[in-house]
Formats: structure tokens, sequence, C-alpha cells
């Protein structure tokens, strides 16, 4: 196995104890958050409105849960539903943080972002990224969209919104429990009861995890996975004409094993290259010494294509979640100005 990401301690999904130093950084952490919402609560600090409904996408942890296949499922179901849907994102990873941009199919992953380039590509809508998400949502607004989709902007509090879902990993959960960085939270659990869904990521998680369990009140997202895409172009396969094959698999996520027993679940020998969450690929880490088929997530693909070859394939995913759950979220917004599309 290939393993090139650093990976989290091994307290935070595991029985030992985190060392003293990781405790007492994280009881200063958790005195920060404290205040920080008592000064929203108290009126000291006011959230910011963008004049249009907002629903914010996020987690409790630190590390990738499934947000953005959720956020472009979302961004789907509303175009569907006559909303014409922006989606506003800081763009981690980006060479210059400091500029707001506009994120199109087009655009260069090193000024985008990953996760927004990926949104934009498979959505079509409009993306703005900015470390400023309530400029990003008013320039959204301005754009003409009518409804603003913030992808992990949870923690993000001066923007005013109308909607929280928070996505959960279904094997991993909140981790020992403790706060960051004696543990995986950016915030104590509790704040999950403020948020008005939480929707648990039940599909291919770690290896001897099943497949997770949802708790009361959660709703359930599986992912599906599409045809493989070339990322020179060509025909796509399907999954099924790797089942047997040995395939190198990378992802650069938050949880790159989930990918990886994904494909595994599919019948492939893996294996598998994990890399750090945004990574910046060059065409170095490509030489596995082999020459057997290259499949990565869609996150990495968007940056990869330059030194991508004939057998590198993008793998994407659907997020697929009950109809009642898209029933409660249109439930909890007003009707569209333009109605169904």
């Amino acid at each position: 196995m290939t393993t090139r990401r650093p990976q989290p301690p091994a307290w935070w999904y595991g029985d030992a104890t985190p060392p003293l130093h990781a405790r007492l950084l994280s009881q200063l952490y958790g005195a920060s958050i404290g205040l920080r919402t008592l000064l929203y609560r108290g009126g000291i600090l006011r959230r910011r409105r963008a004049g249009i409904p907002v629903v914010v996408v996020g987690n409790l942890t630190a590390g990738g849960s499934g947000k953005t296949p959720l956020t472009i499922a979302i961004v789907e179901r509303l175009r569907e539903a006559g909303w014409h849907p922006g989606v506003a994102s800081r763009g981690y990873g980006r060479k210059d943080a400091s500029r707001a941009v506009w994120v199109d199919a087009k655009s260069d992953p090193d000024n985008a972002g990953d996760e927004p380039l990926l949104i934009a590509r498979r959505s079509g809508a409009k993306v703005r990224v900015d470390r400023d998400r309530v400029s990003a949502a008013r320039a959204l607004a301005e754009a003409g969209c009518d409804i603003v989709i913030c992808d992990d902007g949870l923690q993000h509090y001066r923007l005013g919104r109308d909607i929280e879902i928070e996505v959960v990993d279904g094997a991993r959960r909140y981790g020992n429990g403790r706060l960051l960085p004696a543990g995986p939270l950016r915030e104590p659990v509790e704040r999950n009861m403020e948020c008005d869904f939480r929707v648990v990521n039940l599909s291919a998680n770690v290896s001897g995890n099943g497949t997770g369990e949802q708790g009361f009140g959660e709703w359930p997202m599986h992912v599906s996975a599409g045809m493989a895409l070339p990322l020179l172009g060509g025909r796509p396969r399907a999954l099924s004409a790797f089942i047997g094959q040995r395939v190198h698999a990378v992802a650069g996520i938050g949880h790159p094993e989930r990918f990886f027993t994904m494909l595994r679940e599919l019948g492939m020998a893996v294996v598998p290259h994990a890399f750090a969450d945004h990574h910046r690929y060059v065409a170095g880490d490509f030489q596995f010494g082999s020459d057997l088929p290259v499949l990565m997530t869609e996150k990495d693909a968007v940056k990869c294509i330059a030194f991508a070859g004939p057998l590198t394939y993008s793998v994407p995913i659907r997020a697929e979640l009950p109809e009642a759950f898209w029933i409660a979220l249109q439930h909890r917004l007003p009707p569209p100005a333009g109605g169904p599309a």
C-alpha cells in the first residue's frame, strides 16, 4: 500500500487517551468556540443576510463526510423544483485564497479549488469562492440566483442561514467525541441538535465497520458510482469491466478509505494511494512502477488531466437520499419565485 497522506492522530478514532498537550489545547479551543457562540447569541456579533434563502451544508468533524456530492444533489433537485441555485464556497487549497473568483467548468483548479470546480462542472450552477461567505452569497444573489447553497459553511456563523444540514460519516461518526486537537470535532457534538437536518453517509465506510448505522432523526445517504470516465477523452467504461483486475486507486479526499472500499466492494483488487485532502498533484505522484489502470475520485481528477495516462479514469458518484428528504427540505423553503420548472 502506498500512503502519502498525513493520518489523523490515532486517538481521534480509537480508545487511546489523547496526550496532555492536546487535551489542554482542546480546552482552549472549546472556550473560544463558547465565547464566539455567546457573542452571536447576544447580538454583539451579527449575522448578515444575503437577501435570498441560504442552505448551509457542513459537518462537525475535520475531514470528509460526503458534503460535496450532497451539495450537487441539492442543486439539481432545487433546480428541478423551479429554483435558480448558486453555490458559495471558501475554495480550500487555492493558491491565492484572498481573491474572490467565479468558478465555471473551464476554471483553473489552482485558482478555483478542487471542490468548487467539481461542483461547477457537475451541476452547471453559478459558483463563487470567497473566504467571506457573506460576500459570496450576495454576489450570487446579484448574479441572478434566488437561493444559495453554502458548501462547508456550518461554522461560518456570520452568514445568516435558513436551513442547516449536517453530514455525518456513518462509520467514524464523531470519533472520541473530543474537540480539536484532542479529537476530530470542530464544535461540541451537541451542536448537531441545532441543525435542521442530519444526513448520515452510509456508503462504503471503513472495512470492518460495516456500512455504519442510521441514528434517530437522521436521513440516510448512499452514494452510487457511475461509469469510469477517461481523463484524456474517449468512451466511458462500466466499472464492471474492472472486476477481478488490479487497479491503482487514487484519493486525496477527507476520508480516502471510503473510495478504496467502494472499489473493493465492486470486485476490484485495489492498490491504494492515499493523499492529503486537497493535495496539489504533480506528475511524480503517479510513478507507480506498473501500467495498471488508475481510478481516482472526481475531486482529484479535475487537477490531474495534465499528466494523466491513457488508462487514467475518473469515477463520478451520486448521492441518493429518500424522496421524503427532498419533500421535507422543500417544505422548509418558500415557493420559488418562478414556480416549478
